[in-house]
């Protein structure tokens, strides 16, 4: 049998040049496990059959997660992307359901209000990252309508847990980018309260690129999710250090980034495909000595997240950070 691969001994958090680097949802080798089902599977089930199993799963992904957030505390990560299906099928049309209706839905919130204490007194940052079909500018009404109530189930669980970031991509560019970015504005403007104030943007790798989103932000006051990888494939004009600078200003709290590497280098086909690691020539050098959590959107997971907080260590010495 193959030696499990190792991973970092446990560090303080900030102990790698001022930076909180965050693990993504899942792990690589790590046996935690979240749970999930699709509504198909569920609808096969009298209701209450389903909401049984419903309430089994919940809890089980509210466990999973505490360990996940124990495994970060003790290995110098600090932050963790919560999986958007944390609550499975929660808002869908015929399967969905209210923590009000599973039984035991008051001691399934409680245990994820557990994980919350335990991420605020171990100093763990906590977000969210809708899947690609939250679409906030969709010319589709019901694309926007099935949007906007995903992102009510997930400041529901923002509030449990802590969370203070809810990430989403711009959307599409729908033909006339002035006027979809313009929709993305108005949608946001009239987002309720426990969304708009976790709510953060991020430019994409295909359609909006940080110049697009910045004057978005500095209308509404959403901060930008700077991610690099997507900024050199779809550049604007701006070196990294020129948007680093202004995407950091569009925050009042600590900034959150994204970084990756291409699977097949910078000169392969399709260099927006992430690598299993980060390359830690990829990580801008702007990025080191200051206060900023830095998402690791690598296919090794912890590992990933392991190495690069090694390699940053030797990173900073080099540069006196």
């Amino acid at each position: 049998m193959n030696a499990r691969p190792s991973i970092a001994v446990p560090r303080n958090p900030r102990a790698t040049c001022g930076l909180r680097l965050g693990l993504c949802c899942l792990f690589a080798v790590e046996p935690i496990k979240f749970r999930t089902t699709t509504a198909t599977a569920m609808l096969r089930l009298t209701s209450k059959e389903r909401l049984a199993r419903l309430a089994e799963l919940c809890l089980a992904n509210a466990d999973a997660l505490l360990s996940s957030l124990r495994f970060c505390a003790a290995h110098g990560i600090g932050s963790f992307r919560i999986n958007s299906q944390i609550l499975p099928v929660k808002t869908h049309p015929t399967a969905g359901y209210k923590m009000s209706e599973l039984p035991g839905g008051t001691d399934i919130v409680a245990r994820f209000k557990e994980c919350g204490e335990f991420a605020r007194v171990s100093h763990l940052r906590l977000s969210f990252h809708p899947d690609q079909f939250v679409v906030l500018n969709s010319p589709n009404p019901n694309t926007v309508a099935h949007s906007l109530e995903e992102l009510d189930y997930q400041a529901e669980v923002a509030e449990w847990v802590g969370v203070d970031t809810i990430n989403i991509h711009g959307g599409g560019g729908y033909g006339d980018k002035t006027a979809a970015l313009g929709a993305l504005q108005k949608t946001i403007e009239r987002l309720p309260m426990q969304v708009r104030s976790r709510l953060t943007l991020e430019n994409d790798d295909k359609v909006y690129t940080p110049s697009d989103l910045l004057p978005v932000c500095a209308a509404t006051g959403v901060p930008l999710v700077y991610d690099v990888h997507h900024h050199r494939c779809l550049s604007d004009g701006l070196s990294v250090a020129e948007a680093t600078n202004r995407a950091r200003k569009t925050w009042k709290s600590e900034p959150l980034f994204h970084i990756s590497s291409p699977i097949e280098g910078w000169n392969g086909p399709k260099p927006e495909r992430h690598h299993d690691y980060i390359s830690v020539e990829d990580f801008p050098d702007e990025w080191l000595g200051w206060p900023l959590t830095v998402e690791v959107e690598a296919k090794a997971k912890e590992l990933a997240v392991a190495r690069l907080i090694d390699e940053l260590h030797g990173k900073g010495t080099r540069n006196a950070c």
